[in-house]
This record gives C-alpha cells, structure tokens and sequence, in this order.
C-alpha cells in the first residue's frame, strides 16, 4: 500500500507531506483546489510523462517521492534488478526541473521511466476521471476488457505474431515489385561470375606467376651468374675451396710449432665448410636451372589472363581470388532475397502461427466476456439501471488484425425490454459513467494491486445512487488500500481517512494548494459543504452527521 507521499514545488503544491492508512481515503475539496493534482504527482513516480510545466513558478525543480509498502512479487522484481534496499517498503522518487529534465529513482538508486512504470503497475491501478468518455472508443474498451481479464500478455502475444506476418507479407511484396530489378542484377552477377569461373583465379597466384616470370626472363643471366660462381668457388685451378684448403694445412703444421696459430685455424676452418656448402647449394641450384622459352611463354599468357580480367572489372590482379568469391556469394544472397518461393512459405508459417496464437486469445475471451458481462450487468441493478443489461459482443474480423480476429465492442440496455445495442451509441452521460464505474469496481476486484485510486470516476451520479457508490468503494477497501478523490458527499462519508484540499494565497500572493486531515468535528462540516447551500446550516450538520454514522 501506499504508506507516504511528498511533494515538493509541484503547480500549485509548494510542500506537502502526506501519511496514509489502509482502508478507503477520500480527498474533497471545492473545484479547482487541486484534488486531483495529487494524483497527477502520484502518477509521476510510477513513470507518467511530464514536462517544466509541472514545476511551481519560480521554483528551479519539482520533487516527488512515493512509499509503499511491498509484497512477494515487487520484492523478487526489486531482486531481478538490483534495486532493493534493507527495509520493507519501496521509495519511488522523480525529480523535474525548470528545463524539463526528469530523473527518477528507485530506493535511491537511478532508474528509467520504464522501470517505474514496470513497478508502479505492481503497486497502483488508476481509474482516472475521463475514463467514462473513453469508454465509448473500441480501443479502450478492448483494453479494459483485455485487463480485466488478465489477457494483456496474450493480446501481446497476438500482436507480435501480426507484426510477423506483416513483415513477412511486405518482404514478399517487395521481391514481387523489384522482380524486374532482381532478375537485371542477377544476370549481371552470372555473368561476371562466368567470367571468373572460366579464369578460375587462385589464392596467392598472381604473386607465385609474377615471381616464376621475373625468374624465368632472366634464366640466361642466371646461368652464367651461378656458373661463374661455382667456378671461382670450386672448379677452377685457383678455386677459393682448394685455396683456403692449402691455407688451413699449411697452419696445422705451424701450430704444431706454435700452439698459437691455433686461434686463427678456428676461424677458418668454419669458413671452409660454409664454402663448401655454398658450393653444394650453387651446384644443386644450376642443376635445376634451364632456359625454358615454352614454360616462359605459358607464365606470361596465365599474367595475361589475369591482369585482363582484372582491368575488365577494374581491380588489381592480386585481388582477383577474393572478388570471385565475392561474386559466388552475392548471386547465391541475392537468389535467395529473391526466392518467392521461400518468402510466400516464410509468410503462410507466420499466418500460421498468428492464428494459433489468436485463436487461443478468442477462446479466453470468449470464456471472459460472460464473466464480466454477468458481473457488470449485476452492479448496473445496484446502480439504478434496474432491468438493465451490459454485453461483452466478440465481433468477428474477416481477416483478423493486430489485436485477434475478433473487435470488442461494449453494448447495453438501458433497461428491461430493450434490445442491446453499441454503447456509444445509446448510452447517456449518466449511465456511461455508472457503467464506467461498474466496470473500474469489478476490473479493480480482480486486479492484484494493493492500491486503487478512483478520480472523480463519480463525475455524472448523484443521489441514492451515490450512496451505492460510496458503499462499493468502502467494500472494496476492506481487503486493499482505495484511494478516492471525490465531490459527493456520501461517498465522502464512507471514507476510513478524510482529507480536505483547498486552495490560498501564499506570502508572494501566489496560489498554493494544501491537504488537511480531518478529524470528526471538521469532517461533519466538509461533508456539510459538500451537501450544498450558501449557508452550511444546523439542518445541513445534522444530515452531514447521520452520514457519517451510517
């Protein structure tokens, strides 16, 4: 429940600070005091939108926090995010300032508006004061109805089934209005990759060609070049081997003189085995050189092929492999974007899921809809519609949408006798808000919220059959909190806790609202006020009085 709320420099509000008791509380007032602007701050720590116009003038920010107490699920959700704290209740904090910014918190710790939101639907359901105008849109009756009967995650579930056919519907219109354009691409692309397939390029090969050509046009060169070498190393009467050879004997038989000489023999006697492994090398290389005018001719017609290809498509050589590649899986992308086939098949599945999914959602509200019919046209008896009747009518769609195969419509008989018709198109500003009000009591029954806030859901009723109301909304507090702003007296008169708003002058002559509680004595004369009259006389007391007994 509800346990606290404070506020700070909000319209008209300069500080309020307000402690709440279960049970059903009522705030009254003359109009324009500002009732219902505490339920406009209320709604702002649960996530409403909310712009610098909400911030008392001349003030730098709005400040408005909200305690509630908690139970199971809003624990575990405060676990799942990582937001509690070490007490028994949940503080939902929003700060507006003269810019428009808004920050909000939770216990404390920074949180999104989705997030307040998402918490504040576990803690509060209200029913605002419009709500009897709405009542006449199909789309508000579907979602009162559809949260009446705990559907919306079904109906959401529907919705997004729809949004997949939709998809799959526009991707199958799309491939058929671009055939045209498809078909012109892909045969570009077939024939560029037949173009690569006949060159049938290689990872790495323009590289290994380029460098076989270079070598093979200087095989001439190379030949006298190794030979020469091999010459002056090794096969000549002065070849360098047999040179240093001499050198090396001679210096072992001066080192049997002169140990010293040993120093230099370990210098070469290394450089005579790199020679003669350079030698062996040079030999092994010659062996397999050869002047090759046919292997040459045939390197330099593959660089040919390549490098046309490449300046056909204007790219280098060396990337010739990759494009192909490229080429192979863009044909392969594009037949499949292009494949209606594919896409028609894609799009009779998702119909088929969404109508599994709807038919489920039509069959629970079906079972719904008398539920809340029977129930509805119940509380339209206590509320003077005696003979009356309320119908939920499950209108079937021809091709299904967005929100089932069906449209919800509200209809009712104003009394017995009378065929059932639309409710927009019969009911009277009275017997809306009466209907409305049957339908926010029941839908409030079966919500889990511990909070219910009425504002002025009243508006348009009167006489015994506000005595009704008042007597449903004080039923209805004895198993969760009710909160109830309200111009009737006897359903002021119900209330477990009494608050008075009214509106004055503050020192700088602007206009403050404040919130008082009321104790007996001061209750009998608000309701007196309520009651109506210029003059608040012994008579109006005594009548206020016995309401307040009754």
């Amino acid at each position: 429940m509800l346990r606290h709320l404070s506020i700070r420099d909000f319209v008209i509000v300069a500080t309020l600070d307000i402690d709440f008791d279960p049970g059903f509380t009522v705030f009254s007032g003359e109009t324009g005091a500002g009732k219902s602007i505490l339920i406009d701050a209320l709604a702002l720590t649960l996530g409403a939108r909310a712009d610098a116009s909400v911030v008392r003038t001349g003030q730098t920010r709005a400040d408005i926090t909200a305690e509630f107490g908690t139970y199971p699920q809003v624990t575990r959700w405060l676990e799942e995010h990582a937001l509690t704290q070490d007490s028994d209740s949940v503080m939902l904090r929003r700060v507006i300032d003269s810019g428009g910014r808004s920050r909000a918190f939770i216990n404390g710790t920074p949180a999104t508006l989705a997030q307040l939101r998402e918490v504040g639907e576990m803690l509060v359901d209200i029913h605002g004061q419009h709500a009897h105008q709405l009542l006449v849109r199909p789309d508000a009756q579907r979602e009162l109805f559809d949260t009446h009967a705990q559907l919306l995650d079904a109906a959401g579930a529907v919705n997004r089934a729809w949004r997949a056919v939709r998809e799959a519907q526009q991707a199958v219109e799309t491939a058929q209005s671009r055939d045209r354009e498809l078909q012109l691409e892909r045969e570009r692309l077939a024939w560029q990759l037949s173009e690569f397939d006949k060159l049938a390029p290689q990872p790495g090969e323009w590289e290994e060609v380029s460098a076989e050509q270079h070598r093979l046009s200087h095989s001439a060169s190379l030949i006298d070049g190794v030979q020469g070498a091999l010459g002056a190393l090794s096969e000549s009467d002065e070849a360098m081997i047999s040179q240093l050879g001499a050198i090396i004997s001679k210096l072992r038989g001066l080192a049997d003189i002169d140990p010293a000489l040993n120093d230099v023999l370990a210098s070469l006697e290394p450089a005579e085995i790199q020679l003669q492994e350079a030698s062996y090398s040079l030999s092994h290389y010659a062996q397999r050189l050869e002047l090759d005018p046919d292997r040459l001719a045939q390197v330099e017609r593959r660089m040919d092929q390549l490098h046309s290809t490449a300046r056909k498509f204007r790219l280098q050589p060396e990337t010739l492999p990759e494009e192909h590649d490229a080429r192979r899986r863009q044909l392969a992308e594009l037949d499949a974007a292009a494949d209606l086939d594919a896409l028609n098949a894609a799009a009779e599945k998702a119909q088929s899921e969404y109508l599994v999914q709807a038919r489920v959602l039509s069959k629970a509200r079906a079972k719904a809809a008398k539920n809340l019919s029977k129930a509805v046209t119940e509380g339209m008896q206590e509320l003077s519609m005696a003979g009356g009747s309320f119908d939920v009518a499950l209108v079937p769609l021809a091709e299904g949408g967005a929100n089932g195969l069906e449209q919800i419509e509200f209809r009712v008989a104003g009394h017995a006798g009378v065929a059932l018709r639309p409710l927009a198109k019969v009911a009277s500003g009275g017997e809306l808000a009466r209907i409305s009000l049957a339908l926010a009591v029941i839908a409030s029954t079966a919500s889990p919220t511990p909070t219910l806030i009425f504002d002025e859901v009243d508006t348009g009723i009167g006489g015994g059959v506000a005595e009704v109301v008042g007597r449903l909304l004080h039923q209805l507090g004895r198993d969760r909190q009710v909160l109830c702003v309200t111009h009737l007296p006897q359903v002021a008169a119900r209330g477990d806790q009494h608050f008075q708003v009214a509106k004055s002058s503050d020192d700088a002559g602007g206009t403050v609202s404040t919130v008082t509680p009321l104790d007996k004595s001061r209750r009998i004369e608000e309701v007196a006020r309520m009651l109506g009259g210029l003059e608040i006389t012994a008579t109006t007391r005594k009548h206020a009085k016995e309401m307040l007994a009754a």
